[in-house]
């Protein structure tokens, strides 16, 4: 009984330190942000991004490759930002991060015959091979749309909108997107 209890602790545990090691990086830019203005807020995205992915290694004993692919990512941006004086590096991260995801998927599917999508996920769920395509496929033109919506925001709107829409308007966009590959997921889930 109390080896369960621990169990449940734990997991529940990993649950909230998975959540803050996600998002804690992203609430601390915008907090310095609003305090401080963008160029102050990089260096401490930069420190709690590193953070988060070293937490995540001693929790886990290994670093999930997206993390560790968008901690190097917002190092160098940020870094890039910081040296140059130019927030064009940072205002693009996001564009090249997506981009670089819709590559690695199409790269993955198209010329090297693997679904990148299915092994980062198929500890999650299971699906039919035509399932895992159709879900690849549909997540390499999702990434795209992000990098467009993206160049599209910090190219036409103020710096607080794009910081806004960064923080706030990303993840719901992703959630539903996300939500709304559940049919596709109930169609094509094998039953094992």
């Amino acid at each position: 009984m109390k080896i369960n209890k621990i169990k449940n602790f734990l997991n529940m545990n990993k649950s909230i330190i998975k959540f803050i090691t996600d998002f804690g990086p992203l609430l601390i830019f915008f907090i310095y942000y609003k305090k401080y203005g963008m160029t102050q807020a990089i260096l401490p995205l930069i420190l709690a991004t590193l953070i988060a992915t070293g937490v995540l290694y001693f929790f886990e004993k290994k670093i999930p490759k997206v993390p560790i692919i968008s901690a190097i990512i917002v190092t160098i941006f940020g870094s890039l930002t910081l040296y140059f004086d130019n927030k064009t590096f940072f205002y693009m991260k996001p564009t090249i991060v997506n981009i670089f995801f819709a590559l690695i998927l199409f790269i993955g599917s198209f010329f090297l015959k693997k679904n990148f999508l299915k092994s980062i996920l198929k500890g999650s769920i299971q699906l039919e091979e035509e399932g895992w395509t159709i879900l690849n496929k549909r997540w390499i033109i999702f990434f795209l749309f992000l990098a467009i919506l993206n160049e599209l925001t910090w190219r036409t709107q103020t710096e607080d909108f794009w910081v806004k829409f960064k923080v706030f308007g990303i993840l719901p966009i992703t959630l539903i997107f996300t939500v709304l590959q559940l049919n596709l997921i109930k169609k094509y889930k094998k039953n094992v």
